[in-house]
């Protein structure tokens, strides 16, 4: 059985990012507005962009959960197979600026530099470019 990760992009040119085992069900329930709640219901039509491959389910979860966490732009690189593009984006120095409004004791984002058990690997960033505040528009 394959596995599929799936990128549409909506009618105000966002984009949405899922995965499915089945490719062509779930893109008629996107058109279809099978689930009212989805980011796409209200975003119709959408138009599949990108899809890719996987052997197993997990890979295919492991694949969307990345893309999520990726900008616009180094997503449109991949859409595009410009994987030079694609690689600079990716060794960007991560942005300093801090959705805290205040220093939190224990975050990385603090003065002590100390990890924070919300986000203990991944800085916290304002622009969405992280999978902590990403939402399927970008």
């Amino acid at each position: 059985m394959a596995f599929y990760v799936y990128i549409l992009r909506c009618s105000d040119s966002s984009y949405y990012t899922g995965h499915t085992d089945n490719l062509e069900r779930r893109l008629a329930q996107h058109h279809a507005r099978a689930f009212p709640d989805c980011y796409t219901a209200n975003r119709r039509p959408v138009e599949l962009v990108y899809q890719q491959t996987f052997s197993t389910r997990e890979e295919a979860l492991a694949s969307e959960r990345r893309i999520k966490g990726w900008s616009r732009k180094k997503k449109e690189a991949m859409m595009s197979g410009d994987w030079q593009e694609v690689s600079r984006l990716a060794r960007r120095k991560p942005s300093t600026t801090s959705a805290h409004p205040e220093p939190v004791e224990g975050c990385k984002h603090s003065p002590n530099n100390n990890p924070c058990p919300n986000h203990p690997s991944t800085p916290l960033r304002v622009n969405g470019d992280n999978a902590h505040n990403q939402k399927h528009d970008d």
